[in-house]
């Protein structure tokens, strides 16, 4: 971990005359004195690269969730805030790649299978501000890749492990007077430590670069082609006879991404700059998911031999009240398995086309004794997406896998549909952001954002889903830094921001149509904007004791969100809505430290992250076993935030000899309470602690074997947790299982060896 002492909004790079900058992200500089990064040493650290591995196991902040128990779909956590590639996650960082913005824009989400690690030069997490746009709710990530002036060489790796891991990665780069060109490409292969999950990805990246010293140009290209398996949670009962077993599958998703940008600036005098980012991409998405289903076998005389989804309700007399399952032709679908054993595949495609633009005029100049850092800028974000879904009636087999049976399910209520959705969203911002020196030691960051939100959706079968969505936000920020001395620094700084309801979401807020958990989207009812308020406090510094050198960071922070966006449980199985919930708090304390002396770098971080909801509130989690008859919660102000460890802390030691080096990390999470457990009704989640090991030695100079062995101690631990519904199944391995708590497995004890070579 590093703590970054400055952060410009360029990437930039001295050669001779000739210096690269690169837009970043809007505005430029903006808390960076508290800002957390990561390098591409430290990406490749244990000896390939990892980028997810690098964040968890220096940023105790940090927590990487397995909802999906795939490597490559993990939802992060960071301050109670969510980055994940889901659908119904609540999206609250705004990612950037070389200052063009990398939430994809259907539902915001952010796809880490997309990112070329080999290719990544830094990472930067910060704080939030109202710069940074929408989503910047709990803060922004920020990629920077690498160009051949910035990393001329050539670096290659290959590595296998268990469970079928299979990694290879090769980047490179050169420059020639004022052209430079960087090249990487990655290939990984996991078969999972679970049953039926393999997973497949190739990345790809390219950049020419032309620059001088009063100019440049540089040209970026993306790729990315994966295949992913992710079978998520099992019930407890299920993972205590066999860890690797599934509940129901399968669950799969494939993308296919391309991206291209340009990133030009050019010097307007001595002192002022004008920079941009312009990128145009296109991400297509398909799905498969197979899941159990509330279906049956009629229980009414008028409807034997049909099937009926179970209880929708109940008349006025209390009886339960069925509904017949019918088809795409609007018949009656016939009972063939005896009225029970159904499951249901949900199948999905998402087309996307995006392209925007950030311009920004960056002014640097002495005032009042220090530099006055001025940008003012314009951003331009526009998107087409095609989303198509259907259901296809499906028998359970005994491995609990879903084979289709032809009949595709279209009730008329809504409860279960096909969809056709064309969503156009344009996002506007435009911003300006001073860094001005008041007195010797003190300055003031002032920020000011504009955001604009316009989103369209066109339905394609029917009109419910047809309808225009608009969203505006004036967002201020202002920070106070101290530099009291040379190895103390302080700052108090206040933000706004906030985040529109994305498509996914306004195509999803009805509760009487609820949506599938697999991106299913049926009725259009408004949603409000959520709006962020953060308060925070901190101070940093460095000291020299006996031979060590050392590095410090603490923070405190408040955020409050107001008519925050909570993906809520439907009465159907495994179908829910998005709703405001009202307000909700994070607030923590985060401590970091560094030290370096010899051969030899400790790093350790420790975060308290204080989660809760502060309006009382009735929600539906009918798969709660404590959950009303009508399968309603109360939620009081106060109660925690599920899916969120209160503790969090990392240690970190790693020792390089002459030619040899070997590190570990140590990882330990508090307890969370279950998704779906609002009202913090159940016991909470179990925490954990694992440890890493790693080692390193050079065979001939510029080539390294490595090997590294995460949860060396073979820990069974769990990360994420949420209810389902076990009963109705048929649990081969556990028969007559009931308890309904379901967890994300952690990986168990995992080897990978490789070698590394560096030219």
């Amino acid at each position: 971990m590093a703590l970054v002492p400055a952060l410009a909004s360029a990437q930039t790079h001295d050669a001779g005359a000739s210096r690269v900058i690169i837009v970043t992200a809007p505005g430029g500089g903006i808390d960076s004195d508290d800002g957390l990064a990561l390098r591409s040493t430290d990406i490749t650290r244990a000896g390939m690269p990892d980028l997810l591995s690098a964040l968890t196991r220096t940023m105790a902040g940090v927590t990487l969730q397995d909802a999906q128990n795939n490597p490559w779909q993990p939802n992060l956590v960071y301050r109670g805030f969510i980055a994940s590639p889901l659908q119904g996650q609540s999206q609250g960082l705004a990612v950037y790649m070389d200052g063009a913005r990398f939430n994809q824009p259907f539902g915001d989400t952010v796809q880490f299978d997309l990112i070329p690690e080999a290719a990544i030069a830094k990472l930067s997490l910060l704080d939030a501000s109202p710069v940074y746009g929408l989503n910047a709710l709990g803060g922004a990530i920020l990629l920077e890749t690498k160009t051949g002036r910035s990393h001329p060489g050539l670096e290659a790796s290959a590595t296998g492990g268990r469970f079928g891991y299979a990694e290879a990665s090769i980047a490179g780069g050169v420059a020639r007077g004022d052209v430079s060109a960087f090249g990487a490409f990655q290939y990984s292969n996991d078969d999972g430590w679970r049953d039926f999950s393999p997973s497949r990805l190739y990345n790809g990246y390219a950049d020419l670069g032309f620059d001088t010293a009063g100019g440049g140009l540089h040209l970026k290209i993306v790729g990315a082609d994966t295949n992913l398996t992710g079978n998520g949670v099992s019930p407890i009962e299920l993972l205590a006879a066999d860890r690797r077993a599934v509940f129901t599958w399968p669950d799969n998703g494939r993308s296919r991404y391309r991206r291209i940008s340009l990133h030009p600036w050019v010097a307007l005098s001595p002192t002022t700059r004008i920079e941009g980012t312009l990128y145009a991409q296109q991400l297509t998405l398909r799905t498969m998911n197979g899941d159990a289903a509330d279906i049956e076998g009629c229980e009414a005389d008028d409807a034997a031999g049909l099937l009926c989804l179970e209880t929708i309700g109940a008349d006025d007399d209390g009886e339960e009240v069925q509904a017949i399952l019918t088809d795409a032709d609007g018949d009656p679908i016939a009972d063939t398995l005896g009225g029970e054993g159904y499951g249901v595949l949900n199948r999905g495609r998402t087309k996307t086309k995006a392209m925007g633009a950030l311009v920004q005029i960056i002014d640097d100049r002495a005032l009042l004794g220090g530099i006055n850092h001025f940008a003012i800028g314009v951003s331009y974000d526009t998107s087409r997406t095609r989303f198509d879904t259907s259901t296809e009636l499906g028998v359970l087999t005994d491995d609990r896998s879903v084979e289709g049976l032809g009949s595709r399910i279209v009730q008329q209520d809504n409860a279960i549909a096909p969809v056709g959705l064309v969503a156009y969203t344009d996002y506007w911002g435009v911003f300006v952001q001073d860094r001005v020196p008041i007195a010797p030691g003190l300055s003031a960051e002032i920020g000011l954002r504009w955001n604009h939100a316009r989103i369209q959706l066109v339905d394609q079968i029917g009109t419910a889903l047809n309808g225009t969505h608009r969203f505006r936000r004036l967002n201020p920020g202002v920070e106070l830094d101290y530099k009291m001395s040379e190895g103390l620094s302080l700052r108090a700084g206040y933000a706004q921001s906030n985040r529109a309801p994305t498509p996914a979401e306004l195509s999803c807020a009805d509760e009487n149509a609820p949506c599938s958990l697999t991106n299913f989207f049926i009725a259009d009812p408004p949603l409000k904007q959520v709006v962020a308020k953060s308060w925070e406090a901190g101070a940093s510094g460095a000291f020299g004791l006996g031979g060590w050198r050392a590095t410090w960071l603490l923070s405190a922070y408040r955020t409050t969100n107001q008519d925050d966006i909570q993906y809520i449980a439907s009465q159907i199985r495994g179908r829910a809505y998005f709703q405001n919930i009202g307000s909700t708090r994070r607030q923590g304390v985060e401590a970091s430290l560094k030290a370096e002396h010899g051969g030899l770098v400790a790093g350790l971080s420790y975060a308290f992250t204080d989660a809760t909801y502060r309006s009382a509130m009735e929600l539906s989690s009918p798969s709660n076993p404590l959950a009303e008859d009508d399968g309603t919660i109360d939620v009081g102000r106060g109660d925690r935030l599920p899916g969120i460890p209160r503790h969090s802390a990392t240690l970190t030691l790693d020792y390089a000899g002459k030619g040899w080096s070997v590190g570990g990390d140590l990882i330990a999470r508090s307890g969370q309470y279950l998704v779906g457990d609002e009202a913090n009704l159940t016991p909470r989640l179990p925490g954990y602690a694992i440890a890493n090991v790693r080692a390193g030695i050079d065979i001939v100079p510029g080539v390294t074997m490595f090997g590294e062995v995460r949860n060396a101690f073979g820990r069974a631990y769990e990360t994420f947790g949420t209810f389902s519904e076990v009963d109705e199944i048929d649990l081969v391995e556990v028969p007559g299982a009931s308890n309904p708590r379901a967890y994300g497995p952690g990986a168990p004890r995992r080897w990978y060896v490789g070698v590394r070579a560096r030219f």
